[in-house]
């Protein structure tokens, strides 16, 4: 497992951004093509998907940046300034991507009067198949959106060549809760981190191939939205609900933590489940109002009956 898929003269290409991008191709391959389907404006479309591209880039930054502000606020300036629009060193949030597109979606909605709905829907895929491939890279980087010490039988041991994983994972954390330095030893001269974790990477992988069945399923729908907000809930649950309750984040408010080599290796709450819960009612209320609205009536087909004919 290496970070770097390509280095060239010491210019470097890292898995994760490959694996995004080209999941975001994927993705906006299948919305051109369900925009000419549904006689939308693709050229818009297109451009649009520019511009969510950039947005949604520098939104996943500023998000990250503002929710792990402890790994900046110890660097001088100006280096912070620099660190901090680095994106090659790592960081974003799949959140701020979301918003910063969203708000994209918004602006060009105003700007040119058509129903946001319609093209947010087109986004789904996309989004959906970024998750799969910024997970894989997830793995591949080593030292992201770890898991939990545990001691269920599904508990993951790294191999000692995920060199980036152990070197990360063995220097000591000042949060303890977040410490897996006490589990590494000497093996073959190098440090191990020893302990079986939950593999929430993977789980991460399993959940956007479900968002990815899923979205050809709502898209199914002609209604503006019922794919949108289908995304939004499906997502935060499982987000929440699975992958978040195992990774080893921090807890901003810390009602449960069992882990450790005698334990399931289980946390709750962090930032992302308090926010996943007003989100799902919203989603549950959006929805419930797509499905109330009244549906615009059928086109009247004129019968024409031919006069008898006289025998």
């Amino acid at each position: 497992m290496n970070p770097v898929f390509l280095n060239i003269g010491g210019f470097t290409i890292a898995w994760y951004g490959l694996l995004i991008m080209l999941g975001v191709v994927a993705g906006i391959a299948v919305g051109t093509r369900l925009a000419r389907q549904r006689g939308l404006n693709v050229d818009l479309f297109e451009r649009m998907i520019l511009w969510m591209l950039f947005w949604g880039i520098v939104g996943a930054r500023i998000v990250f940046v503002a929710t792990s502000w402890q790994l900046f606020e110890n660097v001088p300036f100006p280096r912070v300034l620099l660190d901090i629009v680095n994106l090659r060193a790592g960081g974003i949030s799949i959140h701020g991507g979301l918003i910063g597109g969203i708000l994209t979606i918004v602006y060009f909605a105003r700007k040119y009067k058509f129903n946001f709905f319609q093209y947010a829907d087109l986004c789904v895929p996309g989004v959906a198949f970024g998750i799969i491939g910024g997970r894989i890279g997830n793995i591949m980087n080593g030292t992201d959106t770890v898991g939990r010490v545990t001691n269920w039988p599904i508990g993951y041991h790294w191999p000692a060549s995920a060199r980036a994983f152990h070197d990360g994972m063995c220097v000591p954390n000042p949060n303890i809760d977040m410490d897996l330095s006490q589990y590494c030893q000497q093996v073959g001269g190098q440090l191990v981190m020893t302990a079986p974790v939950h593999f929430t990477q993977m789980y991460g992988v399993i959940i956007g191939i479900i968002l990815s069945v899923a979205s050809y399923f709502w898209l199914r729908s002609r209604i503006p939205g019922w794919a949108f907000w289908q995304f939004w809930l499906w997502y935060s649950i499982l987000r929440a609900g699975w992958e978040e309750t195992f990774r080893l984040n921090p807890l901003t408010v810390k009602s449960y933590l069992s882990q450790g080599l005698n334990a399931p290796g289980i946390g709750l709450w962090t930032d992302t489940q308090i926010i996943s819960v007003p989100l799902v009612l919203l989603c549950l209320y959006m929805l419930w109002r797509l499905r109330r609205a009244p549906r615009p009536a059928a086109p009247q087909v004129a019968v024409t009956v031919d006069p008898p004919t006289t025998p």
